[in-house]
């Protein structure tokens, strides 16, 4: 399949984006420009940006893949997912932002550490955990680009890890928030278009949508329900997966820090329902992919590779077979990984700003100068890619399991300290500190549990409801008895029951 076009049209990709790197670094003058540059993002550049955030490996190959898998009863994923940007706009950023501009932060640590009193535990806390989680989902979105690589030139998995990585850890490195967007941008136009132009050829090929809902009911009648009692996607199970979807991407460290960098707090006022709409029509059209994949697999028109996560490669399966054309394969592959690296450069520049701001600039070496601290981001951005290098080289059964792990670690550890630090007056430090390492200590045990299919005790739900509820316990408990934030800082963070005043 490594034909000359392909070659030509994925370098090109490439060089595209190293080459917004390098344009993106000249805008780089200190931290602030580097982490959310310069606050300057326009309307489009920041609803892209928060498309392309929560958009990732897991939209283009785990959507389609966990529609081949179970059918229907996964269908709230794709109003969950779109949700989870105007939950994180509506009910993070708002507020966030407004705080923000007043104060200088540049990360949701700095929020953190003004709102409950501690600039030393509660950051060092939420930034390993924000570097933990990041890594984990990183690790499933190297996964994603390995397969696009491995399947459109025939290369090992290991190779196909290392070109991805490369590409993605240069123009991040160099230019960092100023590249990731603008990068986005542009595969953000690619996503779009391409997932339109292609998801409806793949579903004709398979004999259009009324028999593709047969022959998947032929297989299971459960294939056709919304839930499937008893099942993996049970009601309980749905009830928990609406949950960690849209709150859990809404509070990951990657998705909410965007609301910082834009450069007016108008774009909020639509932005949210475009943003729900736009990838909510993406999203539909690639579980309809993957329910067409279904059927072609029955009735022997595609055959998957023999690998442990096949169900990740039906989506490019389909287009390989609806399209039969070289050239629409080197498109596919560009827009593919498009998808996969607007989340993936998101998440290494968040690891590499968590690591020098919150942890050396903050915590270790307060008078470190700007420059050092910019060094310190971007090395942290190369180690955090050697690290999640060696997890993704061997990737679990479906892609989507290693995404949802790490969203459900981002929303037991993070949903209820910013929910609380923004809407209740009672919230303390001592809470949030508990909140937060309980949250992460419980999912980490429950997921585990969930991994390893340990089955201690019933677990009908998704492993971080169980976690989120203890980190909810936690956060109520605590705070109860000690001491309270002082007024002035709860007005100075705007922490009350509203929105926006």
């Amino acid at each position: 399949m490594s034909d000359i076009v392909t070659i030509v049209l994925v370098a090109i990709y490439f060089l595209a984006m190293v080459g917004i790197g390098v344009w993106a670094s000249k805008k780089i003058h200190n931290m602030e420009d580097y982490v959310v540059a310069g606050r300057s993002l326009g309307f489009w550049v920041f609803t892209l940006l928060m498309i392309g955030s929560v958009c990732s490996g897991m939209s283009l190959l785990g959507v389609s893949g966990l529609g081949f898998k179970f059918a229907w009863p996964t269908i709230w994923e794709q109003i969950a997912v779109p949700l989870s940007i105007a939950f994180c706009i509506i009910f993070f950023g708002v507020k966030m932002y407004a705080v923000a501009k007043k104060s200088g932060y540049i990360t949701v640590q700095d929020y953190l550490a003004h709102r409950f009193e501690s600039n030393t535990a509660l950051r060092g806390l939420s930034a390993v955990s924000g570097i933990v989680v990041s890594m984990i989902y990183l690790a499933g979105q190297y996964t994603a680009v390995s397969i696009v690589l491995m399947w459109l030139f025939k290369i090992p998995h290991l190779w196909a890890l290392l070109i991805g990585a490369a590409i993605v850890t240069i123009y991040t490195v160099i230019g960092g928030l100023y590249a990731v967007s603008w990068t986005t941008l542009v595969q953000g136009v690619i996503l779009i278009a391409g997932v339109l132009i292609m998801a409806p050829f793949v579903i004709m090929a398979a004999g259009g949508f009324t028999h593709v809902n047969e022959v998947m009911a032929s297989i299971n009648p459960s294939n056709v329900d919304p839930w499937v009692a008893g099942g993996v996607f049970c009601p309980e199970y749905v009830v928990s997966f609406l949950l960690l979807l849209t709150i859990g991407l809404a509070c990951a460290p990657h998705v909410i820090n965007n609301v910082l960098a834009v450069k007016d707090i108008s774009y909020f006022k639509w932005a949210p329902i475009i943003a729900f709409v736009v990838y909510g029509i993406v999203m539909f059209l690639l579980k309809f992919a993957g329910f067409a994949g279904m059927s072609m697999v029955k009735e022997g028109l595609i055959v998957l590779p023999d690998v442990k996560n096949a169900s990740d490669y039906i989506f490019v399966a389909g287009i390989e077979y609806a399209l039969p054309s070289v050239l629409l394969w080197g498109i596919l592959g560009v827009i593919i990984l498009a998808a996969v690296m607007s989340t993936t450069d998101r998440l290494m520049l968040t690891i590499g700003t968590y690591f020098s701001w919150d942890i050396y600039k903050k915590i270790l070496k307060p008078d470190a100068p700007d420059k050092q601290v910019l060094l310190v981001s971007q090395l942290s951005v190369l180690g955090a890619a050697v690290i999640t290098l060696l997890m993704a080289i061997s990737p679990p059964d479906m892609l989507v399991w290693l995404i949802w792990a790490g969203i459900g670690i981002m929303f037991a550890t993070f949903a209820v300290p910013l929910l609380a630090g923004l809407y209740w007056r009672g919230a303390t430090r001592e809470g949030a500190l508990a909140s937060m390492a309980l949250g992460l200590i419980a999912a980490l045990f429950f997921g585990g549990l969930s991994y390893f299919k340990i089955q201690l005790f019933a677990m009908p739900m998704h492993f971080s409801f169980y976690a989120f509820v203890i980190s909810l316990v936690a956060m109520i408990v605590v705070s109860m008895v000690t001491k309270k934030t002082s007024k002035k800082v709860l007005d100075e963070t705007m922490t009350g029951w509203y929105i926006r005043r």
